[in-house]
């Protein structure tokens, strides 16, 4: 075993550590001779011992969130990572993007191994180079200028192109760690290096002397003085050595050094349950021992020997020796640049080895139980639907001890961790309960016709008629905090309007979420569809289901503004739907009614101010500042309790005010306001405009003309008069319950009830029709007609034709009924 060491100013190793056989001057460096491992068994040229020696760092982690504890970790770069697309050099700003990140771990206090390929690549370019070189200036000289076009490349020999590789990689590695301060050293080994047990012990002591100086240990097999090549070809025009030994080297190199993590970089996202790129191929998010036969591994990668079942057996024997392992692309531009921190963070990334099976199924398995079981949903006759909800609504009367006492549960766990606005959100009551039913059975009556509704049918030739009906959007995700009754009404949405749903509730939550999440599948079976609405209890990080685009329609968060800026942030192809504030404002005009004013502010911020549709900001028409109206707002308030943020110009009027808003954009969330003074209505939608979050804003006046011009030109989701900004609520506005509110300009818009979870879908149904007929010189024509289509009360269709000329000059007047 060869070591290089780049010192960046530390003194040599310890000399009592291990024996000089040689001394040269290599860029700095200092050469050691330590050799390494008795005869062991071996799946490959670089041998396994059965059971990691010296072993004490205990178990693999069981889930990855845990990876982010990992402390000592090895990471592998395969040939494909290291090289480039045309296996000739390598890939430079991919290997610059892996340093960074491993001095960024390094950096942080962790120990980082490197396990790199990439020799025989950089060598093989140096060689090319030369030989062209060499040949063009012989031809040139001999055979003229005009056979330069004939020379050849010969077959180089692997050997000789690790030998030329070698030192220009490890001064590239040198070069790239020194920009963060790290230095890094070369340990080269080969197969006869693992056949004595005191050389494996000096390994051992170098690789820890190395880590307890703070150095980035490099290691590669010594590829210029391997045994003779086998016949395979790792890179084209090289007769190659085998390269896959990097797997089991890796493998066995975490073992023996007891290390945490070993990560795997690879050309492929991960383990998939079939060859890579086939049509059914899924990437395997977890992977537990004994798992292999439900695995068909295809070829290797273009470079490399080990291919992906290589890397398996050595997974999966570093997994047994106490290493958690995880294999990932490192080559995909979008991803490369974070994928080991990433990995280290406990994001779903790559493939994870476990040794810990969960009870239940994964969450990818629950999207597509959720899949299925919406699909099954959707074909029920909606009177089947409307019954499920109706026996979820009884089950929750029926049920209501046992659903306050597991509610009792998390209160009492969360006493003490949550603020109080949140703890009651948690809370459940037997009053809340009974509205919950009431609202399920409002949904239930909704539901009668949503699914499969027609709302449009064009006849566009002679047995050629065109229907658009309304489906289900698909799966739904809907992530909630500290709202347990936040459950059965999603989950009435979703079986009303024939969606499957994922939810993903808050753990101070669970007791409560898990009995109403088993009241809803007992509703469900009733009918066969028990696993379309899917409770995720895993220990998924909320990014993580966000990525999950592939079995995901829609996500819907139901918390904290954070909370929704986060999952806004996160989904990755994914549709969110919902709002990321809720700062309301109420409008006081100068004509607005003594009696209503005060009413108004004390309900819309007092009577529950930890709602999203709760009072943020007040503002005031200047003409009644020191008038007994605004006097009363004030008592009221001071009677309340509120605090009292005052915005710059209320401030300015004040020669002792309140402590100035340090935002005019806030949602407090709790017992605060911010008061302001404007000018008239316009200044009041102006600020409006500029400050809200386009979430509920109210007016308070006796004018007419007023309260019209502001509803007409505020562009808010709901624009109230002489009412409450609680109104702004599915409940109250009889749509039973809501999956949340949206501020969005799109699809649905404001409190977000059955209509909001459908889509639609186009239906033609012809006889032997195609689209030459209709051309110039085809035998049909177009009739151009549209009908729309509503519901009568004894459920039969009407119509109401329009032309294009006439639909272009008039508004569409009509109202469609559910």
């Amino acid at each position: 075993m060869l070591s290089q060491v780049y010192r960046c100013g530390f003194q040599p190793f310890n000399q009592h550590l291990l024996p000089w056989v040689q001394c040269t001057t290599v860029s700095r460096s200092h050469c050691i001779q330590p050799s390494v491992i008795r005869h062991v068994r071996s799946w490959s040229n670089i041998p396994f011992i059965t059971v990691p020696l010296s072993r004490t760092h205990g178990k693999s982690f069981a889930h990855r969130g845990e990876l982010k504890h990992a402390k000592r970790i090895v990471v592998k770069l395969g040939s494909a990572v290291v090289t480039r697309g045309d296996e000739c050099g390598l890939a430079l700003g991919r290997l610059a993007s892996i340093v960074e990140q491993v001095s960024v771990l390094q950096n942080q206090g962790r120990e980082m191994m490197l396990v790199t390929s990439g020799a025989v690549a950089f060598g093989k370019q140096r060689l090319r180079h030369e030989i062209l070189l060499s040949q063009s200036v012989r031809q040139a000289l001999h055979s003229g200028q005009n056979q330069l076009k004939e020379m050849a490349i010969p077959v180089l020999e692997a050997r000789a192109c690790a030998a030329a590789g070698q030192s220009g990689l490890m001064a590239l590695y040198e070069a790239m760690f020194t920009q963060y301060s790290i230095c890094a050293a070369q340990i080269l080994v080969t197969n006869l290096d693992f056949h004595d047990e005191q050389k494996r012990r000096n390994l051992n002591g170098t690789l820890h002397e190395l880590l307890r100086m703070n150095i980035v240990p490099i290691v590669n097999t010594n590829d210029a003085v391997v045994p003779p090549a086998e016949p395979n070809s790792d890179l084209q025009g090289v007769n190659v050595i085998s390269v896959k030994d990097n797997d089991s080297l890796a493998a066995r190199l975490a073992v023996e050094m007891k290390t945490d993590l070993l990560i795997v970089l690879s050309d492929v996202e991960g383990l998939f349950d079939s060859p890579p790129g086939s049509d059914d191929a899924k990437l395997i998010d977890i992977f537990y021992p004994g798992d292999q036969q439900s695995v068909t591994f295809g070829t290797k990668s273009r470079v490399g020997m080990g291919g992906m079942e290589a890397k398996v057996k050595a997974a999966l024997w570093a997994l047994q020796g106490g290493t958690s392992v995880v294999i990932a692309n490192g080559t995909h531009p979008k991803v490369s640049g974070h994928v080991i921190t990433d990995i280290v963070e406990g994001k779903k990334v790559g493939t994870f080895f476990s040794e810990v099976k969960p009870a239940g199924p994964t969450v990818e398995q629950q999207g597509e139980m959720a899949r299925s079981g919406g699909r099954m949903l959707a074909t029920l006759e909606p009177e089947q639907r409307a019954e499920i909800i109706h026996h979820l609504a009884d089950l929750l009367t029926d049920q209501r001890d046992e659903i306050l006492l597991a509610n009792k549960k998390d209160l009492e766990e969360a006493e003490g961790r949550l603020a109080a606005p949140l703890l009651k959100r948690l809370s459940l009551s037997t009053s809340k309960l009974n509205s919950l039913a009431i609202g399920l059975r409002q949904i239930a009556a909704s539901s009668q016709d949503s699914v499969g509704r027609v709302l449009r049918r064009t006849r566009i030739a002679k047995n050629l008629e065109l229907e658009q009906v309304t489906v289900p959007i698909g799966v739904l995700l809907v992530i909630f905090e500290s709202r347990p009754d936040c459950l059965p009404q999603v989950a009435a949405l979703a079986i009303a309007s024939g969606n499957g749903l994922l939810l993903k509730g808050g753990k101070e939550a669970a007791h409560s979420n898990r009995i109403l999440h088993l009241l809803t599948q007992e509703a469900l079976s009733i009918h066969g569809v028990k696993e379309a609405v899917q409770l995720v209890n895993t220990r998924e990080e909320v990014e993580d289901l966000c990525r999950l685009d592939k079995m995901i329609d829609l996500i819907i968060p139901r918390g904290s503004s954070q909370l929704v800026r986060d999952i806004q942030k996160a989904a990755k192809g994914i549709p969110v739907m919902g709002h990321s504030e809720g700062i309301c404002h109420m409008y006081v005009d100068s004509e607005a009614s003594v009696d209503k004013v005060t009413r108004l502010v004390r309900d819309s911020k007092c009577e529950y101010p930890a709602a999203c549709n709760a009072l943020e900001t007040l503002l005031i028409h200047r003409d009644l500042l020191r008038t007994p109206l605004f006097d009363q707002i004030i008592d009221m308030l001071r009677v309340e309790q509120v605090k009292i943020h005052a915005g710059p110009k209320f401030a300015s009027y004040l020669t002792f005010s309140p402590s100035e808003v340090k935002s005019l954009r806030t949602e407090y969330g709790d017992l605060e306001l911010c008061i302001e003074v404007v000018d008239n209505v316009q200044d009041a939608i102006d600020h409006i405009h500029k400050y809200g979050s386009s979430h509920t804003d109210v007016i308070v006046t006796e004018n007419e003309n007023t309260a019209e011009f502001f509803l007409q030109h505020v562009d808010s989701a709901c624009v109230f008069w002489n009412a409450s900004t609680r109104f702004s609520d599915g409940y109250r506005f009889g749509l039973g319950a809501e999956v949340g509110i949206s501020t969005s300009r799109i699809h649905a818009r404001g409190p977000v009830g059955l209509e909001g979870l459908l889509t639609t879908k186009w239906l033609l149904r012809g006889k032997d029709h195609v689209v030459s007929d209709f051309s110039e010189h085809g035998s049909l024509n177009h009739l151009q007609k549209g009908k729309r289509c509503g519901i009568l009360e004894e459920g039969q269709l009407f119509f109401l034709a329009f032309s294009s000329e006439s639909h272009k000059n008039r508004r569409n007047h009509f109202h469609w009924e559910d």
